[in-house]
C-alpha cells in the first residue's frame, strides 16, 4: 500500500479518519500493518500490501 492513499481512505463504517500503524515496508510500500478508525476504533488489517477495508462482520475468518 502506498502511504499517499491515507489522503483518500476513510472508515467505511462511519467515514472518520484512519490512523496508520506500519509493521513492515518494502521499497517504500507498506506491506503489513493496520488502519484504525479514530472514531469507532475498528481496526482494518494491511496484509501483503493490501488494506482490508471490509467491516469486521463481513470479513472472512480463517478456521
Amino acid at each position: 500500500m502506498n502511504e499517499e492513499l491515507m489522503d483518500i481512505v476513510c472508515c467505511p463504517v462511519d467515514k472518520a479518519e484512519l490512523e496508520l500503524s506500519v509493521e513492515s515496508r518494502d521499497d517504500g510500500e507498506i506491506v503489513a500493518g493496520s488502519l484504525t478508525c479514530t472514531e469507532c476504533g475498528t481496526v482494518y488489517p494491511i496484509e501483503d500490501g493490501i488494506p482490508n477495508l471490509l467491516p469486521p462482520d463481513m470479513r472472512e475468518t480463517s478456521a
